[in-house]
């Protein structure tokens, strides 16, 4: 009998470590929320964009950001004065070449 319960008791525990985590990243706007406090992540900052992006017509994802700098540099222009992405596009607009 306790060799069924040990049994099953690994099958159990083999099932539970097979089962796919629930660690998904959960942002709010810019921020992504680690152990219930808010932190600005690179990750949470594309998501937003692409978000702030899709409202204005623009087919994007928050992958295609990531996987391609000069995308978000292009998007950053094209929606880079909206205050909803100031801090993400910072680095993308206000640049001057004659100077």
């Amino acid at each position: 009998m306790d060799r069924l319960l040990v049994a099953g008791l690994a099958i159990a525990a083999a099932l539970l470590a097979a089962t796919p985590s629930s660690a998904k990243i959960k942002c709010v706007d810019e921020s992504q929320v680690i152990n219930g406090q808010l932190a600005v992540t690179p990750w949470c900052e594309d998501e937003n964009l692409a978000k702030v992006a899709q409202t204005y017509g623009a087919r994007v994802s928050g992958a295609a950001i990531r996987d391609n700098p000069n995308l978000k540099a292009e998007i950053c222009r094209f929606i880079g004065a909206d205050i909803r992405v100031k801090d993400t596009c910072a680095g993308y607009i206000g640049f001057d070449r004659r100077r």
